[in-house]
């Protein structure tokens, strides 16, 4: 088992770009304590773009909901007009997509954006060896950014973190509201960010796509939408190169396949409504869009994502077996959620009726919250049909830490709901009264995850993994011949979990 370590003294970068250099890339990141804010990071590409005019060139792919344009940084040897201007007939040519900020609280990818970016123009060493062209977007949500820029300069706190957090509602988030259509259900209301992706992916048809995301605690763990044995112990090797363990245990959506430790399949829509439906539930009133690597299937896009945790748990990667039953860990997990959902559900129904600020915030818990009591009633049914076998601490971790985060996320987007109202100077006694009922349960909440969601991670380390990890990514989809007339796969969508 592995614990995080201070941030390694950066290494140089490789003279060549062959695959057994992945590994050492990890370390190459330039040390920084903070996350950039969105002003910030732009700001940084156009300096990028100013020192390298001859490779870089910026163009705007869509406007946010809330009116902010959205940018796109192409890196190549020999720049071409507009955005996206690969070659779409041929395959000799390939396009490489990084997406940052697809979720507004998880912007590692922001660092590694920049860093990728930057070490393209600077290395032309790696900038040959994949050819083509690096069309990256630094952040496609920038209306949701800047409501986590609170914490943001302060990554370690957690406190602040949570009080600090925001979530778009699942029908407002970029990668969850691409078209889908399966069985009963329909999804068509594509958000202007999203838009904004479907013309980039359709303008470059990418021989490799990349969100860039992130996860809260535990140890780090990947999604692909094809098997690519050749990369998993390449993959395992990673993180295990600055001490950061895998993410062995309990898996974010239990429908997914499992390619090798912490190596899953993407989520996949259909097989998460599949999944629904066999657990009594109504799929077609739950889940939204389906995401990015579904929309990118029909070019035969090899699709890739690292999931790394802000804070690292030696517990994460522990496949030691515990005296709790599986089964009984998962119903132990679904009272969890059970009893959360019930409360913030009291706490925001007594308010409801007087809430005048109609604020982002408050629109993400009532998406939320009720969906923790359907997803407690969705694990009990589960674990009637799994076998009570032993757990592993892992696994038991991986229970124990979705709990306290979805206490921590949707109590401190409620909070700053009731905040607004406060700040606005429109709370009734009733308001009030549930802004203190919370406060005391979310202080409770802040004291048990703060032992159990582990050590922070240097912000250097992470987005050093997720670099290294998507550039061995890029060069296993780089040497696939015919990747753009491939046949579409089963492509993934949303999990039933709280997204």
């Amino acid at each position: 088992m592995a614990t995080a370590t201070p941030t390694p003294t950066p290494t140089p970068a490789p003279n060549s770009a062959v695959p057994d250099s992945w590994v050492r890339r990890t370390t190459t990141v330039p040390p920084t304590s903070v996350y950039p804010a969105v002003d910030d990071l732009l700001a940084s590409f156009r300096a990028l773009a100013a020192r390298h005019p001859a490779l870089v060139t910026e163009a705007r792919i869509g406007t946010s909901t809330l009116g902010e344009p959205l940018y796109c940084f192409t890196v190549r040897d020999t720049p071409a007009d507009g955005a996206g201007g690969g070659d779409p007939t041929g395959t000799d040519s390939p396009d490489y997509v990084v997406v940052g900020g697809v979720h507004p609280n998880e912007p590692v990818g922001a660092v590694t954006a920049l860093h990728l970016a930057t070490t393209l123009c600077e290395d032309d060493a790696l900038r040959t060896h994949f050819g083509g062209a690096w069309h990256i977007v630094p952040c496609v949500d920038p209306d949701g950014a800047r409501l986590n820029e609170g914490w943001y300069a302060h990554p370690t706190d957690k406190r602040l973190y949570g009080r600090h957090f925001y979530r778009p509602a699942g029908r407002e988030q970029v990668e969850w509201t691409f078209p889908f259509a399966y069985k009963d259900a329909y999804f068509d209301r594509v958000l202007p960010e999203t838009l904004a992706l479907m013309r980039l992916i359709d303008a470059t048809r990418p021989r490799f796509l990349t969100t860039l995301h992130n996860s809260e605690a535990g140890g780090v763990y990947y999604y692909i939408n094809r098997p690519a044995p050749e990369l998993y112990d390449l993959l395992a090797a990673i993180p295990a190169s600055v001490s950061i363990p895998l993410s062995t245990g309990e898996p974010e959506a239990p429908h997914t396949p499992r390619y090798a430790p912490a190596v899953f399949g993407a989520i996949d829509m259909r097989d998460a409504y599949d999944y629904l439906e066999s657990l009594g539930a109504d799929p077609a009133n739950e889940i939204g869009g389906a995401s990015s690597a579904a929309y990118a299937e029909r070019y035969g896009t090899f699709y890739f994502v690292t999931e790394v945790p802000h804070w690292s748990h030696p517990e994460a990667d522990d496949d030691t077996l515990t005296t709790e039953g599986y089964a009984d860990l998962v119903r132990r997990r679904a009272e969890g959620l059970r009893e959360t959902g019930e409360f913030l559900d009291a706490v925001l129904d007594a308010a409801a009726p007087h809430l005048a600020v109609p604020t982002p915030f408050l629109r993400a818990v009532k998406d939320f919250v009720p969906s923790l009591t359907k997803v407690a009633v969705l694990e009990t049914t589960r674990a009637e049909g799994l076998e009570n076998r032993p757990a592993t601490v892992a696994e038991r971790y991986g229970c124990r830490a979705s709990v306290h985060s979805f206490r921590i996320r949707f109590g401190g987007m409620l909070l700053r709901a009731l905040d607004a109202e406060l700040a606005a100077g429109t709370a009734t006694p009733q308001v009030r009264a549930a802004h203190r009922e919370l406060l005391a349960a979310y202080t409770a909440w802040q004291d048990e995850a703060e032992p159990a969601t582990g050590d922070p991670i240097p912000i250097p380390t992470l987005a050093g993994m997720q670099y290294a990890a998507l550039l061995a990514a890029a060069d296993h989809a780089r040497t696939r011949t015919g990747a753009r007339d491939a046949v579409p796969t089963r492509g993934p969508g949303s999990a039933e979990e709280p997204r």
